[in-house]
């Protein structure tokens, strides 16, 4: 099985690429949304941890982006309790499509906290900072303060683009993405 790992910045279209690709894909965003709203098990833990914000059930996501902003400190406790349960959602992923020829790995983090396997394929989305910013502003949570902590714990972008296989310029059309994504298969065989 290859493991293709999506990097890029936030807002690049990590996501509109991954889906891209037609193959299955793990998802760490919409695993987190899972685990707010379905898992009570986390909600006792952030509650533990942040008992002055995370005080009901399912998880308002607005009041995990309070605790954040009030304390820097809050982000890396929620960190520590959600990237320990989206490794075994992403084992489990694994295990499920392993006769898969090929799974795509849709992860944040995906470097800053060691997920991906000197083997895994690394995919760079390239995209403009303008375009960026204008789809970041129509998301109904969107906040820079927030966006800009974290930006804090993530390596530099240049980083993650040199130790890529591969790069997409994402200009967020879906014929140009794809032509990139048949050429990426290709080469992949």
């Amino acid at each position: 099985m290859i493991k293709i790992g999506i990097l890029g910045d936030i807002g690049s279209g990590k996501t509109f690429i991954a889906k891209n690709f037609g193959y299955p894909v793990f998802n760490a965003d919409k695993e987190v949304g899972f685990l707010y709203e379905k898992d009570k098990k986390i909600f006792k833990k952030l509650n533990k941890v942040l008992p002055n914000h995370i005080i009901s059930f399912p998880i308002d996501k607005s009041l995990i982006s309070k605790a954040i902003l009030e304390d820097k400190k809050n982000l890396n406790k929620i960190i520590k309790i959600i990237h320990k349960e989206i490794r075994k959602k992403m084992k489990i992923f694994l295990k499920k499509n392993k006769k898969k020829k090929i799974v795509i790995l849709d992860i944040p983090l995906l470097l800053e906290n060691k997920i991906n396997t000197k083997k895994d394929i690394l995919v760079f989305v390239n995209s403009r900072k303008k375009d960026i910013m204008k789809r970041l502003r129509k998301r109904p949570n969107f906040n820079a303060k927030l966006l800009t902590q974290f930006k804090k714990i993530q390596l530099p972008l240049e980083y993650k683009k040199k130790n890529s296989h591969f790069i997409i310029n994402n200009n967020f059309t879906k014929k140009s993405v794809n032509n990139k994504i048949k050429a990426i298969l290709k080469q992949l065989g």
